[in-house]
């Protein structure tokens, strides 16, 4: 006899990670494989929060800080904020599993794009909620759209910003605007995972608005940027009360002391995250130079990846690369046929890159 399990588990399906590195070692016979397909940092993290790593394996017998409190405190410092207006998480999809649990009752309604972070579905499905998924305008969350579908069930607004994987970005006047529109009972989530690689002036300050829209609230990582992608550590900023609620249902010991030591000092290194950026942007400019070369379409992005049209079908692509080294992410696999959202690894690893791309394309 089967054990009874609750019906919403029944639309949800189990995560599905492409082949590791020593996956595809095996397989293709190949020795030096390049990861370009989850969005990692390639220079790895930085040195400080490295040593900070070593040194807390000397106690493991102990359990973590559930309070994260070193890093709450230096987060406040960071943003002047209060200290209990941060949430912490083993990365920010535990964060986003936690906000819905807290919000997302059976039949409530959470409106995203149909094109995003998979988790906003993810974790609202499994709550018995109704993912409403408004189609993106020019590959950016359209948000006249998303207010067009807000009824009164509508519980949580999730929009990354930047988006992934279309790495296109809303910008400060429309978020504004879209902040002033939306009804105050709704739970604005504006995820800024990528934030760190963004230095255009027209991106919205977020945090600086969580004072006057207290349904606001901000998501933050250190797995991108910061290269702790491993470590697993997040954090949601916004109003106490929202936090307090939220912080109900968050388990005992979640971010590991590790994870904790690592990101403190990781914000201690200021030098490692300007050169992260300044190699990304060489990067960027690089991949966007050779795919004119090559006639491809692109979508310019702000993130630390770009989604490239390399004018064959998505799966050939993806196994072609594979076979040559390089894992990117299928196209297919996030809605968009045709594309493979690629990581911009180093200068050297996007020359090989495309000097393999090069050869598929005219072999």
């Amino acid at each position: 006899m089967m054990i009874k399990y609750r019906k919403e588990v029944e639309g949800l399906r189990p995560y599905i990670p492409g082949k590791s590195i020593d996956e595809v070692k095996q397989t293709y016979g190949l020795t030096h494989i390049v990861k370009l397909a989850s969005n990692e940092n390639p220079l790895g993290c930085s040195e400080l929060a490295k040593q900070s790593i070593i040194e807390s394996l000397k106690e493991p017998s102990y359990y973590p800080d559930g309070n994260c409190t070193a890093l709450r405190e230096k987060l406040a410092k960071k943003y002047n904020l209060k200290p209990n207006q941060f949430i912490f998480g083993a990365g920010s999809d535990e964060i986003i599993n936690m906000i819905t649990k807290t919000y997302v009752a059976k039949d409530d309604e959470v409106i995203t794009g149909d094109i995003t972070f998979p988790q906003y579905k993810a974790g609202t499905l499994q709550m018995g909620g109704k993912i409403v998924e408004v189609p993106l305008k020019a590959h950016t969350f359209d948000l006249d759209g998303i207010l067009e579908h807000i009824t009164d069930q509508t519980r949580i607004i999730f929009i990354a910003n930047p988006n992934n994987p279309t790495g296109t970005m809303v910008n400060a006047a429309k978020q504004l605007d879209f902040l002033n529109r939306v009804p105050k009972d709704i739970l604005i989530v504006m995820d800024e995972a990528y934030v760190e690689y963004i230095k255009n002036p027209d991106f919205p300050q977020t945090i600086a608005l969580l004072h006057q829209y207290p349904n606001l609230m901000v998501l933050r990582t250190f797995s991108k940027m910061y290269g702790l992608a491993s470590m697993r550590i997040g954090y949601g900023i916004g109003e106490e009360d929202v936090i307090e609620k939220i912080n109900r249902i968050r388990g005992p010991f979640n971010v590991t002391t590790a994870a904790q030591v690592a990101a403190v000092s990781a914000l201690d290194d200021e030098a490692f995250v300007q050169h992260t950026y300044d190699v990304n942007e060489a990067s960027k400019a690089y991949t966007y130079s050779r795919c004119h070369q090559m006639n491809l379409s692109y979508i310019e992005t702000y993130g630390n990846f770009v989604m490239i049209d390399f004018g064959r079908p998505s799966p050939d692509m993806f196994e072609a690369l594979q076979s040559e080294g390089f894992i990117v992410r299928p196209g297919h696999n996030l809605g968009m046929p045709g594309y493979q959202r690629v990581t911009l690894g180093t200068l050297e690893q996007m020359v090989a890159f495309f000097d393999v791309v090069e050869g598929i394309i005219n072999g």
